[in-house]
């Protein structure tokens, strides 16, 4: 069954139909939301570990969104108890010399996870549909070929064991100033700050733009796009946290049988 953020394969997306406030009706204090998060997050722990033993899929989670939309949050926050023997996360910088050599999907497909582990991209192959269009760093001929390319490369990861979430982290731009502007002010968070950052704000409706095709037409059956409220971040972590539960249950990796006869094993 579909998550309700997930986005219906061939549908038009247009994130101002989507609420970055969004909250389901809950509260930040709400006991209700702590004890369901905790809960999800054991039992991520616990899926995790059964995946890790059975060793034959893997799950691949992607996560993208504006600058100051929570990638770093999501990850320290979601991900913090799993256990770092099945688990990898890769954050996906500008292109090196070496990556520019190769076709775009080279770099991400060597760091997709193997069978038994999860892994996470910070930022992804759909750079080179976001950034590279708005920059106009390659020709629209080349970018408009690379959704069916992306499509194609996700299905294959599907029919080979890994299943792909894709997470968009919708934020607004009021949210997206005050976050910047909260990184200027604390010395803890000033590191996070790059020149880039506030040219890249003045091109907020280029980017809007590319990402709404970019969910319109890579949002498949295999590999669906969700959109995230994540304007309250601690609503963000419930659903991402969910949609994770939620996918490594209809995975269901079961414990390996022991590859021994355990009955006839004695501890002297």
């Amino acid at each position: 069954m579909a998550h309700k953020t997930a986005v219906k394969p061939g549908s038009p997306v247009r994130l101002r139909d989507h609420d970055p406030d969004e909250c389901g009706g809950l509260a930040k204090r709400d006991p209700e939301v702590t004890k369901k998060l905790k809960a999800d997050l054991e039992t991520l722990c616990e899926l995790q570990e059964r995946l890790y033993a059975e060793n034959c899929q893997a799950l691949l989670i992607i996560l993208q969104g504006l600058d100051a939309a929570g990638k770093d949050g999501t990850i320290s926050h979601v991900m913090r108890g799993l256990n770092p023997q099945g688990c990898a996360v890769t954050s996906f910088k500008e292109p090196s010399t070496e990556e520019l050599a190769h076709d775009f999907l080279w770099r991400v497909h060597q760091h997709t996870p193997p069978r038994g582990h999860l892994a996470v991209f910070n930022r992804s192959h759909y750079e080179d549909v976001l950034v590279v269009r708005v920059h106009k760093l390659v020709p629209k001929s080349v970018w408009k070929k690379r959704y069916d390319q992306i499509n194609e490369f996700e299905q294959m990861l599907h029919e080979s064991g890994t299943r792909v979430i894709k997470l968009f982290l919708h934020i607004s731009k009021e949210e997206q100033k005050r976050r910047l502007e909260e990184r200027l002010e604390d010395p803890t968070k000033q590191w996070k700050i790059s020149a880039s950052d506030i040219p890249e704000r003045r091109r907020w409706d280029d980017y809007v733009e590319a990402y709404e095709e970019t969910l319109t037409r890579c949002s498949t059956e295999y590999a669906p796009w969700h959109v995230i409220p994540a304007n309250r971040k601690w609503y963000r972590n419930l659903q991402v946290a969910d949609i994770m539960v939620t996918t490594l249950r209809e995975m269901a990796p079961q414990w390996p049988k022991p590859s021994v006869d355990v009955s006839k094993i004695k501890v002297e």
